[in-house]
C-alpha cells in the first residue's frame, strides 16, 4: 500500500489513506470526497487524489484528524 521515494522515506497515496483507514469504502467515493474539496492535508483543502502522504501528514475528514504514520 506504501510506496517508497527516492529518498527512501515511505509514502501512501491520499485515496488510498483513505480507503486503509476505512474512512471510505471504494476508490470511486475516495475520487468524490477528495475532488469536493471534503479533505483536508496539514489544514488545507486538498484535491489530489494521488497526492503523496508522508509520515506525520495530517489528515482531516468529517471533523476528524488522521496523522498519516508508518509503524514498524
Amino acid at each position: 500500500m506504501d510506496s517508497p521515494k527516492q529518498d527512501g522515506e515511505p509514502t501512501i497515496h491520499l485515496d488510498q489513506f483513505l480507503k486503509a483507514h476505512g474512512l471510505v469504502g471504494t476508490g470511486g467515493q475516495a475520487k468524490v470526497v477528495i475532488q469536493g474539496g471534503e479533505v483536508l492535508l496539514n489544514g488545507q483543502v486538498e484535491t489530489r487524489r494521488r497526492k503523496q502522504l508522508r509520515e506525520g501528514d495530517l489528515v482531516g475528514f468529517e471533523g476528524e484528524e488522521y496523522r498519516v504514520e508508518f509503524g514498524g
